[in-house]
């Protein structure tokens, strides 16, 4: 049986320990309102940029931008997969790294080999998780994870599309938690390029997966027509690149959003078995302090009556 003094230590401890939670646990929720109000400021600009995007491509008359929206057989693949840089946020960076394990595997089942498999992992326990499973990471994108500088953003972006145009990849495939809300994250898997016009879901047994292209216009805005100047082919392909942008920048943010949530959540439930546990304690330490206090006067009495 512990000591007092032993349970007495514990109870600092424990004391201390949630002091730590619930620290991080105001900074998560400081640093996810953050990102759902970049979130909420971004989607009115991405839904009117899909949906313009969405007419073009959809359009017969409109150029079709082949060297973006081509699908061609698969030799060569690009992974971007979205982890955090830390840890204490529950299940988030098992759930993502196990979805980026299931996409290499399905890839490497269906012939490829890992020189063919081309990972950029954003985020250090991403990298970790790639170097162990064998893949050689293509560069330190760690700092995508925690600071969304769009000039950054964009540099990224843009080398994986030049390596799609270039044929250097043949598919460009994007791995992250998306924010459903502050209780659920889900791992989805998208696919980036080629890119498609239409969507299109598809939910795996195991983990939920998406492969989406564009996200349809909403129906209030699907009859509005567009005064396209100068011609359909300018405009298409200057708006495809900006939107190939805009869909890694978001989904920084999304992912950003799901790990503040999933280590806000993380911390309350360490706070509150914490609690717990400091209630259980506190409980022993008064009842062995009591009984030390019954034996010392039972001592006394034995000793005036000898």
């Amino acid at each position: 049986m512990a000591t007092l003094k032993e349970i007495k230590g514990r109870i600092n401890t424990v004391n201390g320990t949630l002091k730590i939670t619930s620290a991080m646990k105001m900074v998560a929720s400081a640093k996810l309102h953050k990102a759902q109000d970049a979130m909420a400021n971004m989607i009115p600009y991405e839904s009117q940029m899909h949906g313009i995007l969405y007419r073009l491509l959809s359009d017969e008359s409109a150029p079709s931008c082949e060297e973006f929206v081509a699908s061609r057989q698969v030799r060569k693949v690009a992974i971007v997969a979205v982890a955090s840089n830390s840890s204490l946020c529950g299940a988030f960076n098992a759930n993502v790294i196990r979805l980026f394990n299931e996409t290499a595997e399905g890839y490497l089942a269906s012939g490829l080999s890992r020189d063919d498999i081309l990972v950029f992992p954003v985020g250090r326990k991403m990298a970790e998780a790639s170097s162990r499973a064998g893949f050689a990471s293509r560069g330190d994108f760690n700092s995508l994870a925690d600071k969304h500088v769009f000039g950054d953003v964009k540099a990224f972006a843009e080398s994986l599309t030049d390596k799609f145009l270039r044929k250097e990849v043949d598919e460009v495939a994007l791995v992250y938690s998306h924010y459903k809300s502050s209780s659920s994250q889900e791992p989805v898997r998208e696919t980036y390029l080629p890119f498609s016009a239409a969507s299109s879901r598809d939910v795996g047994t195991s983990v939920s997966r998406q492969d989406k292209g564009l996200r349809q216009p909403d129906s209030e805005n699907s009859g509005m027509d567009y005064i396209i100047e100068p011609d359909a082919e300018t405009v298409l392909r200057a708006l495809l690149p900006k939107v190939l942008v805009l869909k890694i920048y978001t989904m920084l943010l999304d992912a950003s959003a799901a790990e503040h949530a999933s280590r806000m959540v993380a911390m309350q439930e360490a706070t509150d078995n914490g609690n717990q546990l400091l209630q259980d304690l506190t409980r022993q330490y008064n009842r062995q302090r009591q009984q030390s206090i019954t034996d010392e006067l039972l001592d006394i009495v034995s000793g005036s009556m000898a």
